[in-house]
């Protein structure tokens, strides 16, 4: 058998399994649990207690993970799960949505007085990196292990001063409706990527991205469109540059 035709046996189809998932209702007694914890402590108590269970592998470490995120972020949604190792920054500032997955040793870095919304059934991978300063992932947007968002950039201005000293430009990032972010991409500030858009592995985006666009490389340019088909598939389009 040569490699080619090994590799085609093993290739094959099968049925989503997160992005079909039925939502969860969290039970009553959870949600008054970080009412009471929220009521009852800091902030910076809540970011400290949530570090204490951040690496637990068992069932209740992820438990209580789910229950301080509900009493530390400004929304929870139903049917949380954090993985080991997940790290907020000013967590008051961010929104999660119903069934929202997010993986080990993801950061979500929130600013004060910015908002991070990130919608239902959205599947954050491992390593995933967000500078949620003005940030919105939309439903069904899937991330990939490793990928990144900035949401801000040092002006450069006075030329003199060293970057790192220089003003922040903040720029909101919109990453649409069912879009799906390749493995170790990196989408910049003021970045809207559009629904159903597909960014490939190690992308950089510079730029907006349409509707159903395909966009690689570094910097990332536009290679495809997708649309449906008269049968409901999908079909694509190549893009002239």
């Amino acid at each position: 058998m040569t490699a080619n035709s090994w590799v085609a046996t093993l290739a094959r189809e099968v049925s989503a399994t997160f992005g079909r998932r039925q939502t969860r209702p969290d039970p009553e007694w959870e949600i008054s649990f970080a009412a009471a914890l929220r009521e009852q402590h800091s902030p910076s108590e809540l970011l400290a207690s949530f570090a204490r269970f951040r690496d637990g592998d068992a069932a209740l470490d992820g438990l209580l993970r789910r229950v301080l995120c509900r009493a530390m972020c400004r929304k929870v949604g139903n049917d949380l799960q954090v993985s080991t190792g997940v790290v907020f920054r000013n967590p008051e500032t961010i929104e999660l949505g119903d069934c929202v997955f997010i993986g080990a040793q993801a950061v979500i870095q929130g600013r004060v007085g910015g908002s991070c919304r990130i919608g239902n059934h959205v599947w954050l991978g491992p390593q995933a990196f967000l500078d949620a300063r003005a940030l919105v992932l939309e439903d069904y947007v899937g991330w990939g292990p490793g990928a990144k968002v900035l949401g801000s950039e040092h002006t450069g201005e006075p030329i003199e001063q060293p970057v790192i000293a220089t003003p922040l430009l903040i720029k909101p990032v919109v990453v649409g409706y069912g879009a799906d972010i390749g493995t170790n991409a990196t989408i910049l500030p003021g970045v809207t990527v559009g629904a159903h858009a597909l960014i490939g592995a190690g992308a950089v985006v510079t730029r907006d991205v349409p509707e159903f666009g395909v966009a690689a490389g570094v910097p990332a340019r536009l290679l495809r469109l997708r649309h449906a088909g008269s049968n409901g598939s999908a079909r694509e389009h190549q893009c002239r540059s």
